[in-house]
């Protein structure tokens, strides 16, 4: 049996996957293996003649030029890593080990494509630092910022937004948004976004669905929490080839499936800071809360030299009420009392409940003390009027004591003793009405 002919040692070099190429001084190419079409998307005759420093990344050039001063000099190099822009655009990450040979002036290469490995490791870690980034991040506006900045290192991301649904109301709204001139989303109906609506809507069949949108790719995945749809991440690509793999999905459901669960830990923090601060049946702030903001108030007027007022209210007939139609009809008149009283003040005042049926309010930067008094005609009016509830015309006029800054007091527990003195003051005059401190009824 004739044996087959050797194979010629240039044609072995093609039958390996890394690429074997040899390079004079300056880097140009005399020889490359075929495997550089697999690798960097040229074929050998497209390398000879040009440099390895025209198809490597611009920020690893100086870097690796020191190494080739390293090996010329007669260090041969066994792994040093660089990357490549393939003939396609996108970045392979190479494994280098190489050698300079004196005699022939040439260095001759192996490189490896590790870009696979690269990636994994580059997902990984953007796996750990999203877990990290939800369980630190304090305000919600920075996680969002924090979770767009590293799904934007591992995908090419043209736009970024986080919708949150509010199931009770059917509504979106829209607390992030980042993209390259593009118009941040309005709150509006679920019906105003189709694509959103198609996620929400698919829930639980899906929880992830790519859609073609002009000329570039998104990808909506829901924000889930205890298995109902609380939201939805959109993300918009910006690739050429912009379909997005299993493992691009696989991430951005794990990213979601953090920011659902932060977002749950801030409203239930919320909640909480929201029930230690207010009253619970009318919602207005509770007794500290509204010392804390007359507290703030003060320090802003005693720096520029302003003034601001504290009314204090009790209701007159509140009791008689109470007693006569019961607690359920007292809580709704309360609640109601509420109401009228945030509508009487600007955005910029602060009303509070102080316990029972004593209210408060603060007046934040006024011009005069006839403005104070203004405030409590209007107050007067509007409680004044009929409370309808369960089928009762009620009426519960306020007493209203006022002690403005700095006239009647220099601290918040000043003022707030001197309106409830002047409260008393008013009641004493037949109620249904105000008074300033001191005694001074009008």
């Amino acid at each position: 049996m004739i044996p087959a002919p050797p194979i010629p040692h240039d044609k072995l070099l093609d039958l390996l996957l890394d690429v074997v190429c040899v390079v004079n001084k300056e880097g140009r190419f005399l020889s490359v293996s075929a495997a550089s079409e697999r690798v960097f998307g040229y074929t050998p005759e497209e390398l000879i003649g040009r440099t390895t420093f025209e198809l490597m990344h611009p920020d690893d050039r100086e870097a690796t030029r020191q190494i080739v001063e390293r090996i010329t000099a007669g260090q041969p190099s066994g792994d040093h890593e660089n990357r490549y822009v393939h003939k396609q655009g996108h970045i392979v990450y190479i494994m280098w080990s190489t050698q300079w040979f004196e005699a022939e002036q040439v260095r001759v290469g192996v490189a490896r494509d590790i870009t696979a490995r690269k990636q994994a490791e580059a997902r990984q870690a953007a796996v750990y630092a999203v877990s990290a980034a939800a369980h630190s991040a304090e305000t919600l506006p920075a996680l969002y910022q924090r979770m767009h900045c590293l799904i934007a290192q591992q995908l090419p991301v043209q736009a970024f937004s986080v919708a949150l649904y509010d199931a009770e109301h059917d509504q979106l709204s829209f607390p992030y948004h980042a993209g390259d001139g593009l118009t941040a989303p309005r709150p509006a109906p679920l019906a105003a976004y189709p694509s959103l609506a198609r996620t929400i809507r698919s829930y639980p069949q899906s929880t992830a669905k790519p859609e073609k949108s002009g000329q570039s790719h998104q990808l909506c995945v829901l924000l889930l929490h205890d298995g109902t749809p609380i939201g939805a991440l959109t993300i918009r690509s910006r690739r050429s080839n912009p379909d997005f793999s299993a493992r691009d999905t696989e991430f951005l459901n794990f990213v979601a499936s953090q920011l659902a669960t932060a977002i749950n830990r801030h409203r239930a923090h919320e909640k909480l800071s929201f029930l230690a601060q207010h009253d619970q049946l009318t919602q207005l702030p509770n007794r500290a809360l509204f010392m804390d903001r007359l507290q703030g108030a003060l320090m802003r007027a005693q720096r520029g030299g302003g003034q601001l007022a504290v009314l204090y209210l009790d209701l007159d007939s509140f009791k008689q009420i109470n007693d006569t139609y019961g607690h359920a009809v007292g809580d709704h008149l309360l609640q109601q009392v509420a109401v009228r009283l945030r509508q009487s003040v600007r955005e910029s005042d602060s009303c509070g409940r102080l316990g029972g049926d004593e209210f408060a309010v603060l007046l934040d930067s006024i011009r005069q003390r006839q403005d104070a008094a203004s405030v409590a005609k209007k107050i007067l009016s509007n409680l004044g009027s009929p409370f309808l509830i369960e089928g009762h015309s009620l009426t519960c006029t306020p007493s209203v004591g006022i002690a403005v800054y700095p006239e009647h007091g220099q601290s918040e527990r000043q003022l707030m003793h001197h309106a409830d003195n002047a409260m008393f003051a008013a009641k004493r005059n037949g109620g249904a009405g105000y008074a300033f401190f001191p005694n001074d009824p009008a």
